[in-house]
């Protein structure tokens, strides 16, 4: 039984052999030599003003987040679309828990405001 796994072990070895060959590789070939220019936080060609640690609203991460949430729930439905006749009533009646669930979430997040461009 176990030389059946002796092809996956070999793919494994290599596999690992090539990655570690890249980041030697890599380390060798890599410019060495650092100055200040090199060493600010902007690659952009712009010289850094002010703090780089600036304070952002949260509420831009909770949109984010919740931004998040739902284009996963799409990305949970384009699949559930393409088989729909398929899965037959079944997956028709885990979808709509899946979207009840998922609405539930979203009227949270409205009646608590999180919502609101401000």
């Amino acid at each position: 039984m176990a030389e059946r796994y002796i092809p996956l072990a070999i793919l494994f070895f290599f596999a690992v052999l090539v990655v570690g060959g890249a980041f030697i590789i890599a380390w060798i070939l890599r410019p060495s030599n650092s100055n200040p220019v090199k060493l600010t936080p902007y690659e952009c060609g712009n010289f850094p003003l002010g703090d780089a640690r600036a304070r952002f609203n949260p509420h831009f991460y909770l949109f984010a987040v919740l931004f998040i949430v739902f284009e996963v729930e799409i990305a949970f439905l384009a699949p559930w679309a393409a088989s729909f006749v398929e899965l037959g009533w079944s997956g028709f009646l885990e979808v709509t828990i899946f979207l009840g669930v998922v609405l539930l979430g979203f009227a949270y997040a409205w009646r608590k405001g999180d919502l609101k461009w401000e």
